[in-house]
């Protein structure tokens, strides 16, 4: 096990302070820093002040990392006085319940995490129904960890009928009737975003769908694009209302539209992918992606494929892309590639086969680029692929 000390580098008016665990299972993509999870924690207004990683072969059934772990651990968080325990993988909810009181900490994952981000930030009636959607998903089920304080009611193991039982079916009972009631908001939600579709579809209008990892600059992109206002910041999940605004192309003969959507990350919870299934919607039924990369990000060829495999889980992998590799002003002059536009190979992820897509290196903030951004824009609303045009859905760089 190693752990590292977070203090230096945090805010001193952070929040709670957590302790941040991951458990590497020799599985692809772990992250042994814990970077993303630690600015997760601070994005909610946690303040992460020691990092905890261990090898296993496969996770603990009652801990998740074993009681000797779980013990280091708890002694961790006395010494540094943590008031949470973060971890970066799911955990069951008999795994959460079983640390909890191995910890005596309230002991939370990656997911909750994500959720509870997503309901700081959503600001529309659609947002906050999608991210109210999925969080009753998630609790539904963690009824047995959310009523434990009722077992000593139930007259002990083995007995049933008791009030804490009564309890559980009741909570069930409401939170099922509670997601039933937010589908159905949802469901109109859709029907009218198809109406809007189908209203742009008859005035023969070109949709573009800015995708792309969380903090990859998108919702700048868009501002600059559409000499808009969209709220924009160097923070995790800025964006989670769809916004879509005209956009003036000069040498374009129809008219083009284009929307910022919500921005990906590694293990993307499915309830989230699920509930925002009206709004990644617009994704699926763009004519173009703008997949928008940060390209001073030392891991963005990752955060490319988890963006790709996200699009496939949405329908939208088929959908034509260009890559648009952001925040060039990050990058020293030096490190700047000597052109700004090229072609790119792409393979697809179902077959050998390979198309060639746009790729072109931007900086929304200072403007670099974005004329040669226009330029294939124009040209992607002037050309319709054909039908049988190879589709992309994996990357390879």
């Amino acid at each position: 096990m190693s752990s590292d000390d977070f203090s230096g580098r945090t805010s001193p008016r952070a929040g709670p302070l957590a302790i941040l665990v991951g458990v590497d299972l020799g599985l692809p993509n772990f992250d042994h820093s814990l970077e993303e999870l630690g600015l997760l924690a601070q994005t909610a207004g946690l303040q992460p002040v020691e990092r905890v990683t261990c090898k296993r072969r496969a996770p603990d059934a009652a801990l998740f990392i074993g009681s000797g772990k779980a013990d280091e651990i708890k002694m961790l968080a006395q010494q540094v006085g943590a008031t949470e325990i973060l971890f970066d993988q799911a955990l069951s909810p008999a795994q959460q319940r079983n640390l909890e009181r191995h910890l005596e900490l309230p002991v939370n994952d990656r997911t909750l995490l994500i959720l509870e981000i997503f309901a700081q930030r959503a600001r529309s009636h659609e947002g906050k129904l999608q991210v109210e959607l999925a969080r009753l998903q998630y609790l539904s089920t963690r009824l047995v960890r959310r009523w434990s304080h009722l077992e000593r009611q139930t007259g002990g193991a083995g007995v049933r009928g008791g009030p804490g039982e009564k309890q559980i079916e009741l909570d069930k009972r409401m939170i099922g009737e509670a997601i039933k009631r937010t589908k159905e908001r949802l469901g109109k939600v859709k029907k009218q975003r198809q109406t809007q579709r189908r209203q742009r579809e008859r005035r023969n209008s070109f949709t573009i769908s800015l995708v792309g990892y969380t903090n990859a600059g998108k919702s700048t992109l868009f501002n600059a694009l559409v000499k808009a206002r969209a709220y924009a910041a160097d923070q995790l999940f800025a964006t989670l209302d769809t916004t879509t605004r005209q956009l003036y192309l000069g040498d374009a003969h129809r008219s083009v539209s284009l929307s910022d959507t919500v921005g990906f990350i590694r293990d993307l919870p499915h309830g989230l992918v699920d509930a925002f299934a009206a709004t990644l919607q617009e994704a699926a039924d763009a004519d173009l992606l703008l997949h928008v990369v940060d390209g001073a990000n030392p891991n963005h060829l990752e955060q490319i494929e988890q963006v790709q495999r996200v699009l496939d889980e949405i329908g939208a992998a088929d959908v034509p892309q260009i890559l648009v590799f952001n925040k060039l002003d990050a990058l020293e002059k030096s490190r700047w590639p000597l052109q700004l536009s090229d072609m790119f190979e792409v393979k697809d992820a179902f077959s050998d086969s390979a198309t060639r897509v746009d790729r072109v290196f931007v900086s929304a903030q200072t403007g670099d680029g974005l004329p040669l951004l226009r330029q294939l824009l124009v040209k992607h609303t002037l050309t319709e692929p054909a039908e049988d045009t190879p589709r992309t859905s994996e990357v390879v760089i």
